[in-house]
């Protein structure tokens, strides 16, 4: 690959309103350029001072392997190079629908790359901090494929991570999608295959607590339409329990109540340990706010290998 096209200002990514001129102050780099694409930070991440400094305006980002540098020069001689560059991501494909495909990443195999990839992420994210004690997570790449010509003919646009062993059945542990390619229902995909592990791996759960305000956010549309699917996916009853809907969409009886509430529809009314919920409320929910109740990940397009190994880790 030649060298990068000219840079281009991406217009889609603001640092959140909420107390921005602190966050301006405190960020250690203000600016980074992932390939050819600048925009904004929102945090300060913990890359070395020594390489990156404490008030850096740009640091330059290779849009494969996540490497950096302070300096164009070095920048530009990384891309001629770079090992990933002519190659299939690090990992491997575990799922696949055009123009999206997913790649799994064992932190233990690939520690350069998912710390590199860590620290690119903490600029944009508030609230976490465990970025070199990779070995114990896998890392889920979102990969778009792009026609253009001038940019690389494929894109990591976010990512999620997860604990190899979670005795809270945390499903995800951080979540993004960078800034550029945000506001497109790319998280809904991420998501989507972290309740996928849950179901291979016959675990009920749920993200990491606490969520930040961003992620309750997002986690909130995906939830009410994953529980309203659920509900009208029951067969035969007019009304259902909140376990009922737990157990059909590998959720939380919690995260199902929370969603429930935010929809204006948990009944007082019980039945057992669980909330009597109408089907024609989920119904009227979904229609009068327009939500698409179609699944964000395609069962069928997941790597088959993958599938069969997936779901031996439930013994682990």
């Amino acid at each position: 690959m030649g060298s990068p096209s000219p840079v281009e200002s991406s217009a889609t990514s603001a640092v959140p309103t909420a107390g921005a001129t602190l966050l301006k102050a405190a960020r250690n780099v203000l600016n980074v350029v992932l390939g050819n694409i600048l925009f904004p930070t929102w945090y300060p991440s913990f890359y070395p001072e020594e390489l990156v400094g404490k008030d850096t305006d740009r640091l330059y980002v290779c849009q494969r392997c996540f490497k950096y540098s302070k300096d164009v020069a070095p920048f530009l001689s990384h891309v001629n190079v770079c090992n990933v560059k002519d190659n299939e991501p690090p990992g491997r494909l575990i799922y696949k629908k055009e123009p999206y495909s997913i790649y799994e990443i064992d932190g233990e195999e690939e520690k350069l790359f998912t710390q590199n990839l860590s620290l690119f992420a903490k600029l944009f994210l508030d609230n976490k901090s465990v970025f070199f004690d990779v070995s114990s997570f896998n890392y889920y790449l979102l990969i778009q494929d792009l026609p253009s010509s001038i940019l690389p003919s494929r894109q990591i646009v976010g990512f999620f991570s997860k604990e190899k062993m979670s005795w809270d059945n945390n499903n995800l542990a951080c979540i993004l999608v960078f800034p550029p390619w945000q506001r497109q229902g790319l998280g809904k995909i991420l998501m989507g295959v972290s309740y996928e592990l849950s179901k291979r791996e016959n675990r009920i759960g749920g993200p990491e607590k606490p969520l930040s305000e961003l992620g309750r956010k997002g986690y909130l549309k995906f939830w009410e339409a994953r529980v309203a699917s659920a509900i009208l996916g029951i067969r035969n009853k007019s009304t259902v329990t909140t376990e009922e809907v737990a157990r059909q969409c590998w959720m939380l009886v919690d995260d199902v109540i929370v969603a429930l509430k935010e929809m204006g529809m948990l009944e007082t009314r019980k039945k057992g340990a669980g909330f009597l919920l109408a089907k024609d409320r989920a119904r009227n929910w979904a229609q009068v706010n327009n939500i698409n109740l179609n699944p964000p990940v395609d069962e069928s397009c997941f790597v088959e290998e993958w599938m069969q190994t997936i779901s031996g880790r439930e013994n682990m």
